[in-house]
C-alpha cells in the first residue's frame, strides 16, 4: 500500500515538474500567425435584394351587377378529358370569352321586361289616336280658314255683283276661328308628347332587356379561373358594390413579381434593368425579368418607406403560380474580369505593434483625417459597418473556398459601395505592411479593388489567426484531436 501512495506521489511531481517546464519553455516565440486570402480574377455581380409576390399580369374580377339567388354554375367545355366536360365551371377552369359561368334567377327581370315591353305598345297605340285627332283638328282649322278669307262675290249671282265693287265677308265667329287654330295647336302638341313617351318606354324596355341579361354573367375574356366565389343557391345582392363571383387570370404565360424595395435602394433601379428571382417552390430554378414599373405610390410599415417595382417575366412552362412568394435580385451592375478580394480584407487594421516601421504613421493620419470630418477610408477594425447588409458579417471572415481555382461569378445581396482610396495589408515575415489600392464596387462578399502594387494572386490578410492563441495556452498532457478549418463559400 506504501508503495501505491510512493508511486502516485512521484506520478503527481512529475506531472507538475513537466507542466512547469512547459509553462516556461514550451511557448512559441514565434509570430502571430495571419489569415490570409488571394486576390482573384473574375466576374463580379452588383445586386440589390428584394422579396416580392408573383401576381398574373391582367386579373379580371366577374361580378354581379343585379341581385337574387344563382340557379346554375356554367359548365367546363374546355375540359381536357371530355368526361369532365359536364362539370360546372371550378378553380383551375379555362374559359373563353363569352363562356357562361354562372346564371341568376331571372323571374323578376323577366316580368319588368314584359311589362315594359306592353308599356311600349299602349304608347305606340295612343300615338296613333294621338295623330287621328290631329288631323282631325288640321281639317277643322283649314276650314276656318276658309270661312275666314271668303269674299261676298262668291255668294252673290254674278249679274248682281257687278253692280257693286267685291268686298270679304265674315262668314265665322272670331271665338270659333280662335277655337280651330287653338284645338289644332294642342293636337299638334300631344302627338309630340305621344312620340316622347314612345321614346321614353324605349328606354324602359331597354333596360329591362339590360338587367335580364345581365342574370347570365359570361366571361369577359379568356382566361384561367383563378378563383370561384359562389354556389348555387347562393343570393348575390349587389348594392353600392358589385359583388366578386369570379376572378379570371388572362394570360398565365406572362407574369409579374410585385417587389418591395427600401428607399435606400430605389434610385439605383431603373425601367428596364434585368432581374433574377427564385420561388420555393422550384429551388433549382433561377426565373429572369425585366423591370416594367417603378410605382410612385411609397408604403409605409413601421416607419420604413418601400416603393413597389414590378417584374415583368415569362412563363411559358406554367411553372410560376399566382402569388407564390419570389426572392428578387436586380442587377445593378456587372463588372468582367476584375480584381476581387473578400470584404474582410479591406476593413481590417492590424495592431500597432503588428505593423512594419512607419506603418503606424499611416493609420495615425487616417485617424486625424477622420476627427477633422474629411471622407473615412472603408476599411474597419472588425467592426460592422453603420448600414450592414445582408451577409456582410459572414463575409468578414470569408475567403475563397478553393484560392487556386478563377473566381467564378458571384450574386450576392447588399448593395455597393465606390470609395476613392482603401487599403489592404500583406505579410513582410512577421509583419504586415499597407499596400494603397482603389476600392470599386461590393456585391456583400468580395470587394473589387485596383491598384499598382496589386496582382492577381498575391496573398492578403483577411484577419489573426485564432488558432495560436489556443495552441499556446494548451495542457501537452492533453491529447489533440484534429480540427477542421471552417471556411465560407459564396
Amino acid at each position: 500500500m506504501k508503495k501505491l501512495i510512493v508511486i502516485l506521489i512521484l506520478l503527481g511531481a512529475v506531472s507538475a515538474a513537466g507542466t512547469a517546464l512547459f509553462a516556461r519553455y514550451g511557448k512559441s516565440d514565434a509570430a502571430p500567425k495571419f489569415r490570409t486570402a488571394e486576390v482573384a480574377r473574375g466576374d463580379l455581380l452588383v445586386t440589390i435584394t428584394a422579396t416580392g409576390t408573383v401576381e398574373p399580369e391582367e386579373v379580371v374580377d366577374v361580378g354581379a351587377q343585379v341581385l337574387g339567388r344563382v340557379i346554375a354554375i356554367g359548365s367546363d367545355a374546355q375540359a381536357v378529358d371530355p368526361k369532365k366536360r359536364e362539370k360546372r365551371i371550378d378553380y383551375t377552369s379555362q374559359v373563353e370569352e363569352g363562356t357562361i359561368l354562372a346564371e341568376i334567377d331571372n323571374a323578376i327581370y323577366l316580368a319588368q321586361r314584359n311589362a315594359a315591353k306592353a308599356s311600349l305598345e299602349r304608347a305606340k297605340a295612343d300615338l296613333e289616336q294621338l295623330k287621328a285627332k290631329r288631323d282631325l283638328a288640321a281639317a277643322d282649322w283649314r276650314r276656318a280658314q276658309e270661312l275666314r278669307n271668303m269674299k261676298r262675290s262668291s255668294l252673290v249671282p254674278a249679274s248682281l255683283s257687278k253692280s257693286e265693287p267685291p268686298r270679304e265677308i265674315k262668314a265665322i265667329a272670331d271665338s270659333d276661328y280662335d277655337l280651330a287654330r287653338f284645338n289644332f295647336g294642342v293636337a299638334e302638341a300631344n302627338v309630340r308628347v305621344g312620340e316622347s313617351i314612345i321614346v321614353q318606354e324605349e328606354a324602359s324596355l331597354q333596360l329591362a332587356e339590360t338587367n335580364l341579361s345581365y342574370t347570365v354573367i359570361k366571361s369577359p375574356v379568356k382566361g384561367t379561373i383563378i378563383d370561384r366565389r359562389v354556389n348555387i343557391g347562393q343570393t348575390v345582392v349587389a348594392s353600392l358594390n358589385a359583388p366578386s363571383l369570379f376572378l379570371i387570370a388572362k394570360d398565365l404565360r406572362r407574369m409579374e413579381v410585385w417587389a418591395s424595395v427600401n428607399e435606400a435602394d430605389i434610385g439605383q433601379l431603373k425601367v428596364g434593368m434585368k432581374v433574377n428571382f427564385r420561388v420555393d417552390a422550384h429551388p433549382n430554378d433561377t426565373f429572369h425579368g425585366e423591370i416594367s414599373q417603378i410605382r410612385l405610390n411609397a408604403n409605409m410599415t413601421q416607419n420604413v418607406i418601400t416603393y413597389t417595382v414590378v417584374v415583368s417575366a415569362e412563363n411559358p412552362d406554367l411553372k410560376l403560380l399566382p402569388y407564390l412568394t419570389a426572392d428578387v435580385k436586380f442587377q445593378v451592375e456587372e463588372h468582367h474580369d476584375v480584381l476581387v478580394v473578400p470584404n474582410a480584407a479591406v476593413r481590417w487594421i492590424p495592431k500597432p505593434e503588428q505593423m512594419v516601421p512607419g506603418a503606424e504613421e499611416v493609420v495615425e493620419s487616417r485617424g486625424r483625417k477622420r476627427q477633422a470630418g474629411q471622407q473615412e477610408p472603408a476599411e474597419k477594425q472588425d467592426a460592422p459597418p453603420t448600414d450592414p447588409k445582408p451577409d456582410e458579417g459572414a463575409a468578414k471572415d470569408a475567403v475563397p473556398a478553393d484560392p487556386n481555382q478563377p473566381l467564378k461569378k458571384r450574386s450576392r445581396g447588399g448593395g455597393h459601395k465606390k470609395v476613392e482610396r482603401g487599403r489592404v495589408w500583406v505579410e513582410d515575415g512577421a509583419l504586415v505592411r499597407p499596400i494603397e489600392v482603389r476600392i470599386g464596387a461590393s456585391d456583400g462578399a468580395f470587394t473589387e479593388i485596383s491598384g499598382s502594387e496589386v496582382r492577381e494572386g498575391m496573398s492578403v490578410v483577411v484577419g489573426q489567426a485564432r488558432a495560436a492563441a489556443a495552441d499556446a495556452g494548451s495542457n501537452p498532457f492533453v491529447p489533440k484531436f484534429p480540427t477542421r478549418q471552417r471556411r465560407v463559400t459564396n
